[in-house]
């Protein structure tokens, strides 16, 4: 292989795909990344078994091949080469570097040990979606994923699919959080699947500043491919069973409240100082034109703040009193990007419905702690 390529290029390539190569000793091939030619272009890959990139670059290519090497070892040395064309060639298992007075030998491995991993997409197979849209959504609801291992399909996000539209769900069992979008492009061709966060998080790091998001399922291989701009994302899928999450969105409301939300995550914040101290319990009392948001706790204190309100809906002469988990509540806060937000219950035992006033496509539950 012998190529010129200019170093901002082979940076970038090799800054986003130095990333997902692995640093565990027993498989040494992962962390290395892959450096393929194919025509005018290269293909830096690398791949940690659970999230694969591949990017694309444009190159003068003079003889094709391949070569794997280590991925902090490149790194390193191209992020501190000057801001000029250099030049790859590689004989047998090792991989020369050299600019205009600098050359270097890396020594690389067998590419043939390399997994195989997609660096393209096909459009025809594929959806067309918002970048916006997406990074926005998936801070709405990555939040209420498990953390908890043992169920590790809680752990990753349902994608569920319509003709048009598809929905995004997290759940950890004591929250869920709902949110839909439109396609751009394209139509519905996909079963419903469960991605991992990791990869999600990585399409809603500020790395890409492409427009659009390519999206795809691999059925067969149970992966889903994301092409960003000249950047290809896989993932494998999570296996098993999601929760029948629709049985647990409560289909009325005795009780709908309305509220300002920075006065109500102020109130939440203030009693937070306590709640810490409590099993992060706070009490919201609603009352006739206010919510009483308190806590308690025997080692620091108490407090109570009230926020106006619209009620609607009946509610008992001394009010209506429900408790949630503080962090849970200030999650869903934060989430919102209006500045009024709606809270229904049916009871006290029954999940609350939080919801954006000015967004009907997103929705969050979350379970009330028993007082």
């Amino acid at each position: 292989m012998k190529l010129q390529i200019l170093q901002e290029n082979l940076e970038k390539a090799v800054n986003i795909t130095a990333r997902f190569a692995s640093t565990k000793a027993q498989l040494p091939i992962l962390g290395n990344i892959l450096i393929s030619t194919q025509k005018s272009k290269i293909y830096v890959s690398s791949t940690n078994l659970e999230i694969s990139a591949s990017v694309q670059v444009g190159a003068k290519i003079e003889e094709e091949g391949e070569i794997s090497i280590p991925a902090k070892v490149i790194s390193e040395l191209v992020s501190n080469l000057p801001k000029e064309t250099i030049t790859l060639s590689s004989e047998k298992e090792q991989l020369k570097v050299s600019t205009s007075g600098f050359s270097s030998t890396v020594l690389g491995m067998n590419s043939s040990d390399f997994p195989k991993i997609p660096n393209t997409i096909s459009g025809s197979n594929a959806i067309t979606l918002s970048r916006d849209e997406v990074v926005k959504s998936l801070g709405q609801v990555v939040f209420a994923t498990s953390t908890d291992e043992t169920r590790p399909i809680l752990t990753g996000v349902l994608f569920v699919f319509g003709k048009d539209a598809f929905s995004l769900v997290a759940t950890d069992g004591f929250r869920l959080s709902k949110k839909k979008l439109s396609f751009k492009e394209g139509k519905q061709t996909f079963e419903n699947v469960v991605i991992p966060k990791g990869v999600l998080g990585e399409l809603a790091r500020g790395v890409f500043e492409e427009e659009d998001i390519l999206f795809g399922v691999q059925e067969k291989e149970k992966q889903v491919v994301f092409g960003v701009g000249d950047t290809i994302l896989t993932s494998r899928l999570l296996e098993g069973e999601y929760p029948d999450f629709e049985k647990i969105i409560p289909k009325n409301s005795s009780i709908k409240v309305f509220l300002d939300k920075e006065e109500f995550l102020r109130a939440v914040k203030l009693a937070s100082i306590f709640a810490r101290e409590s099993a992060n319990v706070v009490k919201l009392k609603v009352l006739k034109d206010s919510v009483k948001v308190s806590a308690e706790s025997g080692a620091a204190g108490s407090q109570e703040m009230k926020v106006d309100a619209k009620i609607e809906g009946s509610t008992p002469v001394d009010g209506f009193e429900i408790a949630f988990n503080y962090r849970f509540l200030e999650d869903f806060l934060h989430s919102v990007t209006g500045e009024e937000i709606k809270m229904e219950f049916s009871g006290v035992a029954a999940s609350g419905v939080f919801t954006d006033s000015t967004d009907q496509n997103y929705l969050h539950l979350i379970m009330p702690v028993k007082i």
